[in-house]
């Protein structure tokens, strides 16, 4: 009877998925990518209730990388301050700003919010000085340049779950890999013919020139590379004047008249502005190669592209906030002198622990020092600062700013 009953359970979820997958034709604008257009590397027969992109989004919910989201920098390290953005906000802010305009422009929520809870999971412990610290010491142990970027796609395809990977769909991995959110871009138009070869081709080309830009195969992924953007701008000038490293009057006046000055004002305008220049897409025909495009008014682009002027000279290289990075760098170098070292020395079983959960596959794939890379890569701040003390590395303090 059990047996059954669970049979009629499935057999009336998958109508509903089949009822869902069929109305997204008639609610989604014809340029957004259906659920069932979704791609796997792999085909995997036990389908579920669950539409593919849905599914993405668990897995990457669920992951161990998502869970280290909680104590990784987002602009700001080693201050003692509750109400400062960590990474695990910033993809939250991302996914509800990029729903919000996928919402109203006809487009595909599921892989949207796959796209942004993924799109920072390969950052490395304390932000982009992290990154860049780790990339020069990867090109000295024969590895192309850190890009976190790159990181989160390897994280979510070939890390975890022991090294095999969660197997998400080319479209989740394409907005990923694609989302370059620090180049300022006033349209996106995506480039639709891609497949799991020519992916695969991007990311050894990008390995090769950290400059090339990518642009997403879906306009799903070019919302959220545009919400990225709109997420940090204003809340890390609301994190800056929390922490008094500039005050409210400093916002250039061009900027805060025709976007606001404060994180609130200036995402509504942002968001509103992208949907009615974007409003084009709920209408297009399907082979409207024209309206194939998302982006900003021409004014408001050009404000937004002052104000991230504004922010990359008053917060992100402002001399008044200077956490010792000198000594995370040479934590970092220590770090991975140590774990490289307890990788080429098979003989060291204790000192291999770290690699204890991969699969044999992954250690044959992988180079010693990409295994190190990874290690680092995916640690909080925390935890770096924890297994750096551990091996005797002199760790910075951390910074009492107001709260």
């Amino acid at each position: 009877m059990a047996t059954r009953q669970s049979g009629q359970h499935q057999d009336w979820l998958n109508a509903i998925r089949k009822e869902l997958d069929d109305s997204e034709q008639a609610r989604f604008s014809t340029l957004a990518c259906l659920s069932r257009d979704a791609i796997r590397r792999i085909t995997e027969s036990l389908q579920g209730h669950r539409q593919p992109f849905a599914q993405d989004a668990d897995r990457i919910l669920h992951s161990k990388a998502y869970a280290r989201y909680i104590d990784k920098t987002q602009v700001f390290s080693l201050v003692d301050n509750d109400h400062i953005t960590h990474r695990v906000l910033h993809v939250q802010i991302v996914s509800r700003i990029a729903r919000t305009i996928g919402r109203f422009l006809g487009f595909n929520e599921d892989l949207i919010e796959a796209i942004a809870l993924g799109h920072d999971i390969g950052h490395p412990p304390f932000g982009h000085e992290g990154e860049r610290i780790l990339s020069e010491i990867c090109r000295r142990h024969g590895l192309a340049s850190f890009q976190h970027n790159i990181q989160s796609v390897q994280f979510l395809d070939r890390f975890e779950r022991g090294g095999s990977g969660w197997n998400l769909t080319l479209q989740v991995l394409d907005g990923i890999l694609c989302h370059d959110g620090e180049i300022h871009i006033q349209r996106l138009y995506p480039q639709r013919q891609k497949d799991f070869t020519g992916h695969d081709q991007e990311i050894v080309c990008k390995l090769n020139d950290p400059e090339l830009q990518l642009v997403p195969m879906t306009l799903e992924g070019c919302v959220v590379r545009m919400a990225d953007t709109i997420a940090y701008i204003g809340r890390d000038i609301e994190d800056a004047i929390e922490l008094r490293l500039i005050c409210r009057e400093d916002i250039p006046e061009s900027c805060a008249t025709l976007l606001g000055n404060t994180n609130g004002t200036i995402v509504y305008t942002l968001v509103a502005d992208l949907m009615a220049a974007s409003r084009h897409v709920r209408q297009a025909a399907g082979d409207d190669a024209d309206c194939d495009f998302i982006g900003f008014s021409g004014d408001v682009g050009q404000a937004l592209q002052r104000l991230k002027d504004f922010n990359y000279q008053h917060i992100y290289t402002n001399p008044a906030f200077k956490p010792d990075f000198v000594k995370i760098h040479r934590c970092y170098e220590q770090l991975f002198a140590h774990y490289l070292e307890r990788i080429e020395r098979p003989i060291d079983v204790p000192g291999r622990g770290f690699l204890r959960s991969m699969a044999a596959s992954y250690v044959e794939r992988h180079a010693p020092a990409a295994m190190v890379r990874d290690y680092l890569a995916g640690m909080t701040d925390a935890y770096f600062l924890r297994q750096a003390a551990a091996i005797g590395c002199e760790v910075p303090e951390r910074i009492c700013l107001p709260n």
